[in-house]
């Protein structure tokens, strides 16, 4: 895919993109999306992209998007964050089942029947409203306020920390892998709710990909730091604007709150890159070391 150097000077502006990312445009993202472009000729193509907290997967969609939707392919992105059951479905789920599913994240606590019916609209002819959820208030947002499509889509990206995971096997469920199992699911019923989803309600939203991308973290360690630098970030930003904090969590927040994600993380780091059609994987500073399948 030839790159227009000025439409790239662009588009780096408008994302507030450092010019070293150029580089990686050029020598990742733009074979990346040549390929993807040659299969979406034929039919619509459905990408899975995979990444953990902090891998930089939102801001690889938002450069295939742009490059895909340059060649006068129709592009949407939808990530999963935006499938999150509302707050209420959230708190009933953790009355009724456990309390741990009170907290957006894991499998169970998105709206698969949703993700299932917009990858259908997006494939016919019409307007689709695309789902978004409000991270600030842990809730969708009204329907009004959802960004609109005109499809049908040449490409969609699906995208998320989980998108593509396969359930572990009941017995890997046994020893709990972090202080936050064992402590608050003591008995497993958590975690074998979230491996059930995986393999039931999951599996069919995954059924429908094309093609699966996965941005590899070099381990969970680093994913943890990742995601602290994240809070980080956002704690000196907003503390720069005068914003309320009340809502940035310390580190021990951060620890917590990641742990939920720990399990699925690395059983998608063990057995994920084998099966990858496109691997991109990454240092602890994010820097693409090594592809496969471009």
């Amino acid at each position: 895919m030839q790159l227009d150097a000025a439409w790239l000077q662009a588009f780096l502006q408008h994302e507030r993109l450092p010019e070293s990312y150029g580089a990686l445009i050029r020598a990742v993202h733009a074979p990346l999306a040549a390929q993807l472009a040659g299969r979406a000729q034929t039919q619509p193509l459905i990408v899975g992209l995979c990444g953990a907290q902090g891998s930089g997967k939102s801001t690889l969609a938002a450069v295939l998007a742009a490059l895909l939707r340059h060649q006068g392919l129709p592009t949407a992105v939808l990530s999963i964050d935006d499938l999150y059951l509302t707050h209420a479905q959230r708190q009933q789920l953790g009355h009724t089942v456990h309390p741990l599913l009170r907290t957006r994240g894991v499998p169970g606590t998105h709206d698969i029947q949703l993700g299932l019916a917009t990858l259908a609209a997006l494939q016919e002819a019409g307007t689709v409203a695309l789902p978004a959820f409000d991270k600030s208030i842990d809730d969708r947002k009204p329907q009004t306020l959802w960004p609109v499509f005109a499809a049908p889509a040449a490409v969609v990206i699906l995208e998320g920390w989980c998108v593509g995971a396969k359930p572990q096997q009941p017995a890997a469920l046994a020893t709990p892998v972090n202080t936050l199992e064992r402590d608050e699911d003591a008995s497993g019923i958590w975690r074998r709710y979230v491996n059930t989803a995986l393999l039931q309600d999951y599996a069919q939203l995954f059924a429908q990909l094309d093609l699966q991308v996965m941005l590899q973290a070099p381990s969970f360690d680093v994913v943890y730091a990742w995601r602290l630098e994240q809070e980080h970030k956002l704690r000196a930003r907003l503390q720069q604007s005068g914003s309320d904090l009340t809502r940035v969590m310390d580190d021990a927040a951060v620890a917590r709150f990641i742990a939920h994600y720990e399990r699925i993380t690395r059983h998608l780091l063990d057995e994920m890159p084998a099966r990858a059609d496109i691997l991109l994987q990454l240092d602890a500073a994010r820097q693409v070391q090594h592809t496969r399948g471009l």
